[in-house]
């Protein structure tokens, strides 16, 4: 059974810690992000260090280092999908073409992301509109 240890990081380390785990021969297994409880992004840094899953996160932040020059398309695809679906930057990521969204598929400010609404406001909304 594999287990599961988090480790909570600054944005500064995020490249040293996939450095690291690439000289070690450890998978970057995904980059994960989704709205913490307290209405901030949370980036998670999946890698396979047997037995367990090390994830690596990072809270608060909107823009981040890629890694992709350093895990290649294991990096590049899911940072490009966190930047599509959530607006997260990846400095040094080539997000000039979409991965699923049309071209011309604006977010309110304009911009190509899919705004992401936390459950919460959904199921407020839900009540509201009475149909929950």
């Amino acid at each position: 059974m594999q287990e599961y240890k988090r480790i909570d990081i600054q944005k500064d380390q995020i490249v040293p810690v996939a450095e690291r785990m690439r000289r070690e021969g450890r998978y970057l297994v995904m980059i994960h992000a989704f709205i913490n409880k307290d209405g901030q992004m949370d980036v998670s840094y999946e890698y396979a260090v047997d037995p367990e899953i090390e994830s690596y996160h990072v809270v608060g932040e909107t823009t981040l280092p890629s890694i992709a020059m350093i895990y290649d398309v294991a990096a590049e695809w899911p940072e490009r999908e966190l930047n599509e679906l959530f607006g997260i930057e990846f400095e040094g990521l080539d997000t000039s073409k979409r991965l699923f969204l049309p071209e011309d598929m604006l977010d309110p400010e304009g911009r190509g992301q899919i705004m992401v609404t936390p459950l919460s406001e959904l199921v407020e909304k839900n009540r509201k509109e009475g149909t929950v």
